[in-house]
């Protein structure tokens, strides 16, 4: 499409989002606060897209998401708040603020150094809190919060190891778990959990996608295993958890070939 056929389109869509608030009695009863658990759940399946190199995905989610967006603006139009043409100008004004190294004469050795002014920048915006946690979301999901939390710290300064450190650190945090005792262990696997996350950090891994990942591949091995179990008339409830570590060794060969 060319620039005039994607503004047709984008005309469109929020032509048939008006449209449906009118005329859907689904669509008429939604508030912002029923409407966005959708939203994060359409996120999540856009980041699931992502993660899988899945490009048809893409399309197919970045449109829920899009129109996720149109009528989340649209209540707000409502309301006379804002609009969606006033929201897409706010955020433009914002990214032309957030990255003076395009815009202004602001110079950059690297991306780390992007994210630390784009962290400090953000801090001083009007209504922003100018503590270095005060705007990071406390209902994010755990790996990502303990990211933010890693990243907020690091733009204040405070990112004293490397990523050899990190992962000698992680190391010794699981000797710890090894050697601690029950009462010991809720936190010590937070401490765990909390350095993985800063390795993921210092690769430049989200965890979250990273760990859903590995949950994905686990699951694909133990569905494939139940299959070589029927194939084989067996019951894979049933099995000892010898015949159930060699058939599941037999799932992730198949994943090789």
């Amino acid at each position: 499409m060319d620039r005039a056929e994607i503004q047709a389109s984008l005309g469109q869509l929020d032509e048939l989002t008006r449209r449906l608030r009118v005329e859907c009695p689904w669509d008429r009863e939604q508030t912002a606060k029923s409407i966005v658990p959708h939203t994060v759940e359409e996120a999540y399946e856009l980041a699931d897209a992502a993660n899988a190199d899945d490009d048809e995905g893409l399309v197919d989610e970045l449109g829920d998401v899009l129109f996720q967006v149109y009528f989340l603006s649209l209540l707000l139009e409502e309301r006379g708040v804002s609009d969606l043409g006033q929201i897409a100008e706010h955020c433009r004004q914002k990214l032309i603020g957030r990255h003076p190294h395009v815009f202004a004469d602001v110079e950059v050795g690297d991306s780390a150094e992007v994210l630390r002014n784009w962290d400090q920048i953000k801090r001083s915006e009007p209504g922003r809190s100018a503590q270095i946690f005060g705007s990071v979301p406390e209902n994010l999901p755990a790996p990502l919060h303990a990211r933010r939390v890693q990243r907020r710290a690091a733009s204040s300064g405070f990112d004293p190891i490397d990523t050899p450190q990190a992962i000698e650190a992680l190391a010794d945090q699981v000797d710890a778990l090894s050697a601690g005792t029950p009462d010991d262990h809720f936190e010590q696997l937070g401490d765990l959990l909390f350095a993985v996350v800063n390795v993921a950090r210092k690769l430049k891994v989200d965890p979250e996608l990273s760990l859903r990942s590995a949950s994905g591949r686990f699951r694909g091995r133990i569905e494939a295993a139940e299959q070589l179990a029927q194939a084989a008339g067996l019951d894979w409830d049933q099995l000892e958890i010898d015949k159930q570590l060699e058939l599941y060794a037999q799932a992730r060969m198949g994943e090789e070939q």
